[in-house]
C-alpha cells in the first residue's frame, strides 16, 4: 500500500504556490514600472537586480533563524516582508518614487529567501521513502503560479484613481495575509526524536556542520541544483531577447516563457515517484541530459520553433536538477542538527548562480551571442555529468560497503 503524504505537505504546496505567484508577477511588472519611474533606460532593472541580491543575502540568515527559532516564526517573518514588498511597491507607484521600488523588490527577494524553505520544511519529520514526494509536490506549487502570476498582474494593473501597477503590487499584502493564515495551521516544528538523530547518524557519519560539508554526495547535490539553476536562469532570459529579434509579436516571447514555465514546475507532480522508482542520482543525470538537450536543440535551428522546444527542455532540465538535488540533500542529512544549515548553504549556492544567471545574459548576447552561450551552457552540463557519474556511483559504493560492515 503506498504511504500518503501528510496534509501539511498539501498546506506547503499552497503556501509555495503563493511564493511563485508573487516571483511570477515580479517578473512582469519590474522592469516595466522600473521604466516608468526612472529616465534612465538602463536603471529600469535595478529593482529586479536587487530583488535577487536580497534572495541571496537573506537566505543563510533566514536558515540560522529558522534553525533556531524554528520554521512557522520564520515563514511568518517572511510573511511580514511580503506586505511590507506590497506597501513600499503600492507608495513608489503612487509617489513616482524610484528609490522605493528598489526597496518593495528588496523586500519581495527577503520573502521569497525564506519561503524557498517550503520544499525542505514538507520534508521534516516524514519517513524517508516520502521526502522526494513532498518536495516534488510542494514545488510543483509553480504550476499554478504560472497561470495565477500573469492573470493577477495584468487585471490588476489599470484600476480606476491608481496609477499603472499600484493594485497589483498592493495585492501583495492580500497574498501575504493568505500565506500567513496556511502557515498558521500547519503543525509546529517536530523535534529530532532519539530514533531519527541515530538514523541521521547512520547515515552520515559526521557530527558538525564541516563534517557534512565534507560529504561528496552534499557538496554535489548542492552544486549540481545550483549549476542547474544558473543555466536555467541564463538561458531563459537570454532567449527572450533572442526571441525579440525573430518575432514580430512581443506576445509569442510571453507565450514561448509561459510554456517554459509549466514545463518547470508541472513535472514536479510526478518527480517523486520518479526518484523513487530510479533514485535520485538517475534523475540527476536526466536533469544534466535534458540541460545539454535544451542547448543541442537551440544549437540545430534559431527559429522560434526549436527556441520553444528548448525552453521546454530547460524547464524540465532544471526541475530534474533542483527537486533531485533537493532529495539528495535531504536524504543525506536527515535530521542531523545541521541539516537545515546545511540547506541555507545550499540554496545561498543556488541563489548566487541565479543572480549570475540574471546579470550574464546581455553580456553574452552582445558578446559570444545565442550560439556562443548555449555552447558554453552544454560544455558546463556536459562536464557535469562527466564529473558526477563516477563520484556519486563511488558513494554509493562507499556507502554499501559501510553498510555491510556495520551488519
Amino acid at each position: 500500500m503506498t504511504e500518503r503524504l501528510p496534509i501539511k505537505t498539501y498546506l506547503f504546496f499552497a503556501a509555495q504556490s503563493i511564493n511563485l505567484t508573487t516571483a511570477v508577477m515580479s517578473v512582469a511588472m519590474a522592469a516595466v514600472v522600473g521604466s516608468l519611474l526612472t529616465d534612465d533606460p538602463a536603471m529600469a532593472t535595478i529593482p529586479y537586480g536587487f530583488q535577487f541580491l536580497f534572495v541571496m543575502l537573506v537566505t543563510y540568515p533566514a536558515s540560522w533563524f529558522m534553525s533556531r527559532f524554528g520554521r512557522k516564526a520564520g515563514f511568518m517573518l517572511g510573511n511580514l516582508c511580503l506586505a511590507v514588498a506590497g506597501v513600499l511597491g503600492f507608495l513608489s507607484i503612487q509617489k513616482d518614487a524610484f528609490y522605493l521600488l528598489v526597496a518593495a523588490h528588496s523586500a519581495l527577494g527577503a520573502f521569497i529567501a525564506f519561503a524557498n524553505f517550503y520544499r525542505f520544511a514538507a520534508a521534516d519529520g516524514i519517513p524517508a521513502s516520502l521526502k522526494p514526494r513532498a518536495i516534488s509536490l510542494v514545488v510543483a506549487g509553480g504550476v499554478l503560479a504560472a497561470f495565477i502570476g500573469p492573470m493577477l498582474s495584468d487585471n490588476l494593473r489599470s484600476v480606476v484613481g491608481y496609477q499603472d501597477f499600484a493594485i497589483s503590487y498592493a495585492f501583495f499584502v492580500v497574498l501575504a495575509l493568505i500565506s500567513m493564515s496556511i502557515v498558521l495551521m500547519i503543525p509546529s516544528d517536530p523535534g529530532p526524536s532519539g530514533d531519527a538523530q541515530r538514523g541521521a547518524n547512520s547515515r552520515i557519519s559526521a557530527s558538525s556542520l564541516a563534517g557534512l560539508l565534507g560529504q561528496r554526495q552534499i557538496v554535489l547535490a548542492i552544486a549540481l541544483s545550483a549549476l542547474g539553476y544558473g543555466i536555467m536562469n541564463l538561458l531563459m532570459v537570454q532567449a527572450s531577447l533572442h526571441m525579440k529579434t525573430i518575432c514580430s509579436d512581443f506576445s509569442d516571447v510571453g507565450q514561448a516563457i509561459q510554456w517554459h514555465v509549466v514545463a518547470m514546475f508541472a513535472p514536479s507532480f510526478f518527480t517523486g515517484k520518479l526518484i523513487r522508482l530510479l533514485g535520485n542520482h538517475a534523475v540527476l543525470y536526466m536533469g544534466l541530459l535534458l540541460l545539454v538537450l535544451s542547448s543541442g536543440a537551440n544549437l540545430l535551428s534559431q527559429g522560434y520553433p526549436m527556441t520553444v522546444t528548448g525552453l521546454i527542455l530547460l524547464g524540465l532540465g532544471w526541475n530534474f536538477t533542483y527537486v533531485g538535488g533537493g532529495a539528495l540533500l535531504t536524504t543525506l542529512t536527515g535530521s542531523h542538527p545541521d541539516a537545515v544549515k546545511i540547506q541555507g548553504i545550499n540554496d545561498v549556492c543556488i541563489s548566487v548562480m541565479a543572480t549570475i544567471g540574471a546579470f550574464l545574459p546581455s553580456l553574452l548576447q552582445y558578446s559570444i551571442g545565442w550560439t556562443g552561450t548555449n555552447t558554453l551552457s552544454m560544455a558546463l552540463c556536459l562536464l557535469a555529468l562527466v564529473v558526477s557519474v563516477p563520484l556519486l556511483s563511488l558513494g554509493n559504493r562507499n556507502q554499501m560497503v559501510t553498510e555491510v560492515s556495520r551488519s
